[in-house]
């Protein structure tokens, strides 16, 4: 009986020495603060936002025109005739389609650019991540981002190692949020 006593406890005892070996190989990285940081990420946001400007201009441009018109029509319905002025209602119902459609096409277009080249910074992160856990001996890197389930990190932040291998920039200073009443 003192023999499967002694057994059991080695065979416990290496269990446990077991699971911290295994501990010690689990980094974490805020893989979000990895991809807002990188290079590529910074020139996608200027893209973007290049893009975007151009889209808001363009539309600007249409809808002044359409209030144009618009202001037009009703300073003169009173001295048109029921058909002239049903036939301008009709076509200002037009030009609100196409500003909707112009808006739709934008948002479309600009997300679309966006989701292309985001997949190969995605990629690239991905990749160092994994030559990172490779070259640390670390079997398991969990994902530390808001809102991903990482509620306690006490393995290996691989942060500074992928900030090297990827030339990572500094934090962008986040907008301050104000209260609502």
């Amino acid at each position: 009986m003192r023999k499967l006593n002694s057994l059991l406890l080695v065979a416990f005892l290496a269990l446990g020495m077991t699971g911290v070996a295994n501990a010690q190989k689990i980094g974490h990285v805020n893989l979000e603060r990895v991809i807002a940081n990188m290079p590529e990420t910074r020139a996608l946001q200027a893209e973007i936002a290049k893009i975007s400007k151009t889209y808001k201009d363009d539309i600007d441009g249409q809808v002044n025109k359409f209030k144009a018109k618009l202001k037009k029509y009703e300073a003169e319905a009173g001295t048109q005739t029921q058909q002239v002025n049903e036939q301008r209602a009709q076509e200002v119902q037009g030009d609100r389609n196409k500003i909707t459609q112009l808006e739709q096409a934008a948002y479309q277009d600009i997300q679309e650019k966006q989701q292309k080249r985001l997949i190969p910074i995605l990629q690239k992160a991905e990749k160092a991540v994994k030559e990172i856990a490779k070259a640390k001996g670390l079997l398991y890197i969990l994902d530390g981002s808001a809102g991903k389930g990482l509620l306690v990190a006490e393995g290996t932040d691989i942060y500074d190692d992928l900030k090297t291998k990827l030339g990572l920039l500094p934090n962008q200073k986040q907008p301050a949020t104000t209260a609502r009443n």
